[in-house]
Order: C-alpha cells, then sequence, then structure tokens
C-alpha cells in the first residue's frame, strides 16, 4: 500500500468531491493498519479505492485501530489515526478513507489531495509521485469565506447570503487551495500564504517573503530565503537565497522536459532567473535570465575566454558566477569564488 487516509471534505450538489483535508496522512502504511481499517469499513481492498465514511463507523474504526497499540512498533503510526478517528466521530461534513494501493496517475480528486499534502506534510518529496493527469481530475473551485464552492453554484451561494446579511467573499478561483489551509509546516515562515500552492514542500528553516511563491511538487530543502518564484516541479537546495522577483523556469508551460533544481548554498539575483539547473555554490547576477539556449563566455583564470557554450552545457556543474558583461552585453560564466550565507538566526528560529 502506498498510502492510506482518512479525510474530510467539500462535495457539491451532485456528490462530487471537490477538495479533501487528511490531517494523518500515512505514507507505506503497516499492513496491520491497512488491514484494520479496512475490516472496520467492511471493504477488501484491492485496488486504489475511495470509501465513503459514516459518523457511526468512527467508533468500531477507532476500536480496531486501539486493539494496535500493544504492539510498541505500530503505536507510533496508528496513534495519530485514533486521535483523527475520534475526532471525526462528531463531524457534520462528508468523510472519505482513500487507500492508494500503487503509484500510477491519480483518478480522483481524494487521490489528488491525498498526494499533495503527502509532499507538503514532508512525507514525500516532490517529483516522488505519480502526479500525471492530476489537471483533468481537479475541478476549478471557488474558495471563499464558506471554504470550497463548485463555480456553477457560486451565483446562488453568494445571493443566499446577501439574502441572510453576509457577504460570501471569493478569494480565488483555481484549482487548488493554499497550503496553509491543510498544512502548515514545522519551522517555516510565510509572509503571504496564499503565494504557496498545496503539494509545496517547504524544508525546515524556509522563509517565504511576500514576493516569493511556490508551486505544487516543488520547493525547499531549507533553509532558504525565498523572494523569488519557485514553479512546479522545480527544487531549491539547502542555504539558498532566491532575489526579490527572481524566476525558475517550470515545465508546464513551453514544452520543456528538462527538470529545473538549484543546488546547495546558491543565489540567484533579484530579478534573474534560470532555464537550466544549477549545481551547489553557483551565483547568477541581478537581472540576468539565462535559458538553455544562450551562448555563454566561458572565462578562464586569467579572465580569457576558454570556449563559448550553449548554457544547457553548463547545466548541474558546481561553483559557476554568471554575469553579463557591462560593455558588451556578453553573457559570462567564472569560477565563483564567493560563498553565499544566509542569515543563520532569521532561519534558525522560524
Amino acid at each position: 500500500m502506498l498510502s492510506l487516509g482518512l479525510g474530510i471534505g467539500t462535495q457539491n450538489l451532485q456528490g462530487e468531491w471537490l477538495e479533501v483535508m487528511f490531517p494523518a496522512p500515512l505514507l507505506s502504511p503497516s499492513e496491520a493498519v491497512t488491514t484494520a481499517v479496512a475490516r472496520a469499513l467492511d471493504v477488501t481492498i484491492t485496488k486504489t479505492t475511495n470509501i465513503s465514511v459514516h459518523q457511526e463507523q468512527c467508533p468500531a474504526l477507532a476500536s480496531a485501530l486501539a486493539a494496535l497499540t500493544h504492539d510498541a512498533a505500530l503505536k507510533q503510526e496508528v496513534q495519530p489515526l485514533i486521535d483523527l478517528v475520534e475526532a471525526l466521530e462528531d463531524s457534520q461534513r462528508p468523510l472519505v478513507a482513500t487507500f492508494i494501493v500503487a503509484d500510477e496517475a491519480p483518478q480522483s480528486v481524494p487521490e489528488v489531495y491525498l498526494k499533495l499534502q503527502l509532499i507538503s506534510h514532508r512525507l514525500s518529496r516532490p517529483h516522488s509521485l505519480n502526479l500525471d493527469g492530476m489537471f483533468g481530475v481537479l475541478k476549478n473551485v471557488a474558495w471563499t469565506s464558506e471554504g470550497a464552492i463548485d463555480i456553477e453554484e457560486l451565483p446562488a451561494r453568494q445571493l443566499k447570503a446577501r439574502l441572510a446579511g453576509r457577504t460570501l467573499s471569493v478569494d480565488c478561483v483555481d484549482k487548488f487551495p493554499k497550503m496553509t489551509d491543510y498544512v502548515v509546516p514545522t519551522g517555516v515562515r510565510i509572509a503571504d500564504t496564499s503565494r504557496v500552492r498545496l503539494g509545496a514542500y517547504l524544508g525546515e528553516g524556509t522563509t517565504v517573503m511576500h514576493e516569493g511563491f511556490c508551486n505544487f511538487n516543488a520547493g525547499t530543502e531549507g533553509p532558504c530565503m525565498i523572494e523569488g518564484r519557485i514553479s512546479a516541479g522545480v527544487f531549491i537546495g539547502a542555504h539558498s537565497d532566491l532575489g526579490g522577483g527572481s524566476s525558475t523556469m517550470g515545465t508546464l508551460s513551453g514544452g520543456g522536459k528538462q527538470v529545473i533544481s538549484v543546488g546547495e548554498k546558491c543565489l540567484i539575483g533579484a530579478n534573474a532567473g534560470i532555464g537550466i539547473p544549477l549545481g551547489n555554490r553557483c551565483t547568477v547576477e541581478s537581472g540576468l535570465y539565462i535559458t538553455a539556449g544562450a551562448k555563454v563566455a566561458v572565462l578562464d583564470s586569467t579572465g580569457e575566454v576558454a570556449k563559448i557554450v550553449a548554457a544547457r552545457e553548463l547545466a548541474g556543474q558546481d561553483d559557476l558566477l554568471f554575469l553579463r558583461h557591462s560593455q558588451t552585453g556578453r553573457l559570462e560564466c567564472r569560477t565563483n569564488k564567493t560563498a553565499v550565507a544566509l542569515n543563520e538566526s532569521l532561519h534558525a528560529h522560524n
């Protein structure tokens, strides 16, 4: 079993899932736990399945899980589930148990949400789970002051709220919610929570400033300072800094297939950007955008041109300094002799 999650979510008037919160998702749960949950819900699991859970089933489910706590090896795994099930007994919202048997392309909204939360809970790293086709599975949702609402049902809900003397505020219309409505990882600071999507992986010690952004299936090893954009699929190494307005090129648009990453102790200057992976201890000058096909003059230790290559040929190499010659405008690459150092006190006390 790849994953097991007990969730509480929102459905539209047709009974279709709009979103699901899994407070205590399990990655690679033990067979004893999955068997106990399946038996308590009276189902046999042979493939990825979403099972509706009724409140009256919760006591039996809690008892089945509690019976496993005599095993010290299982107690740590099962206790968060027991606490969750006891809380779900009072739920007035739809409940679901999602069993993901194998890491295949998701076919349902609960599957997508469980995988995204495995990443944001730091149980899985970006690119470790199959999310192929997820955009076709997720519905476009109005994320409002009263929760997720189906777009087609929004006008009626807005009118109902007005008639009751309330204003239904629509924060955004999107397939993805913000991460912090589902998961707040320990040891991070996020200045504007709307700029971090569910499915982001923020490592311990990461700071995301107001203009910083992190997409799903992307993130930071931590500690990191993020004042630029981490596009979908991009992962930033520890002790790296994305300056204000900087950009990392993703692969969702434009047909790009190369996965962009940034190594440890790197600096992408303000308003700079990369379209190639960087190794460790690399610096990109402020305002400089490096695309894969850009011609780069590689300088030797004396400052003479050793060769001219396409930037993609330098992908993943360590200790590089990219800058543009202030007089000729030529894109150059030198050996980086300056190490990037984050403010330790700034990130150590998140």
